[in-house]
């Protein structure tokens, strides 16, 4: 597989995301609107067990659309999550998901809607990005999996600034680091091309301006908004191209050993970068001007000034874990610039588990 030199594209395919977006405050308003143009009249409302407000919220916006909530979406998709999930659609005759939350909540959604064919709208709560793709990961038996299909892609997506408001400081972090994730991988994706480009270094630069000002007032409209405008850059970025290295360990980490997704990211991430520098040099050019003369070095100091977790091993992650990690990272070959290595990969895992500089 070859990679460009640089990061400007002479040969290029560009599918723009089929999605209905809208974005601002109080959009959550619309949602009886959004429904009834759907033609959805018995929705079956996906949270996890802390959104109970929210999904009463929800219940008085759409009325009598609602036709059952299930609270048990759980990290990285566990099938058995989604066999109970599926049961309960089933027993309410829903003709339509409504996804409220994270990372977790959609991939739910995506996970009935891929069994069913039902409509999924989505209110993200954080910056997962995962509303945007058409991507779904699911974990059995400590393996987690990846597969791609238009069925898959919420078909309407509302982001409303409001909402993420009551994220707690620590979480908006992690979460806001994991959708830079999403735009610093596109940035090489070897499917690239100058849109997704440019989306990839706008969503950047938003998140990077916005996190610290939520760091300073949780509440701050004007970090709120730059958080939630650059997660949905990046979003898109994470569903029109491939992913990388970085991706793959995560979703190793994630589904092997339990390890929370946001911050698994966020700890992965400069290391991962760091790996693949050498071969995309023109890329780093293009991070300098936000992550400083080394990005990936300068994205690990922005993570630890923000109070983010320093290493994989502050999160749970057994450091005698790190061969099979290793071993699950190489099982699937996948476009990366730099080529896979195991020596060199099983070293990126160390530095990140113990914490060292990336």
């Amino acid at each position: 597989m070859t990679y460009p030199g640089t990061i400007r594209r002479k040969t290029f395919q560009f599918g723009p995301i089929q999605s209905r977006v809208l974005f601002g405050s109080g959009t959550r308003k619309s949602l009886e609107e959004e429904l009834a143009t759907a033609g959805l009249s018995r929705i079956m409302v996906l949270t996890t067990p802390g959104r109970a407000v929210l999904a009463d919220e929800v219940r008085s916006l759409a009325g009598s659309r609602v036709a059952g909530v299930f609270n048990g979406a759980a990290m990285h998709t566990p099938v058995e999550v989604t066999d109970k999930a599926l049961r309960e659609l089933e027993t309410l005759k829903a003709d339509g998901i409504l996804a409220i939350g994270g990372g977790s909540t959609i991939g739910l959604g995506k996970a009935l809607a891929a069994r069913t064919g039902l409509p999924q709208t989505v209110l993200p709560t954080t910056y997962s990005g995962s509303e945007m793709t058409p991507i779904l990961g699911e974990t059995k038996d400590g393996i987690k999996t990846t597969r791609s299909g238009p069925e898959i892609l919420p078909g309407t997506v509302i982001y409303d600034v409001e909402l993420t408001h009551g994220l707690p400081v620590a979480t908006s972090v992690t979460s806001g680091i994991n959708a830079i994730a999403h735009g610093i991988e596109a940035l090489y994706a070897v499917n690239g091309n100058p849109v997704v480009d440019t989306l990839a270094l706008e969503g950047i630069s938003a998140l990077v301006k916005a996190l610290p000002d939520i760091v300073e007032d949780q509440a701050s409209d004007t970090g709120r908004e730059n958080a939630l405008y650059g997660a949905w850059l990046c979003g898109i970025c994470l569903g029109s191209v491939g992913m990388a290295l970085h991706h793959k360990l995560c979703h190793v980490l994630g589904g092997s050993f339990g390890l929370p997704h946001a911050e698994t990211h966020t700890v992965v991430l400069p290391h991962a970068l760091a790996y693949n520098a050498p071969a995309i040099p023109a890329v780093i050019e293009r991070l300098q001007p936000v992550l400083g003369t080394d990005p990936a070095r300068g994205l690990q100091d922005f993570a630890r000034r923000l109070g983010a977790p320093k290493s994989l091993a502050e999160i749970g992650m057994p450091q005698d874990g790190i061969d099979k990690a290793t071993e699950l990272a190489l099982k699937a070959r996948y476009p990366n610039p730099r080529p896979l290595e195991a020596e060199a990969i099983r070293s990126t895992l160390n530095r990140a588990w113990s914490g060292g500089p990336a």
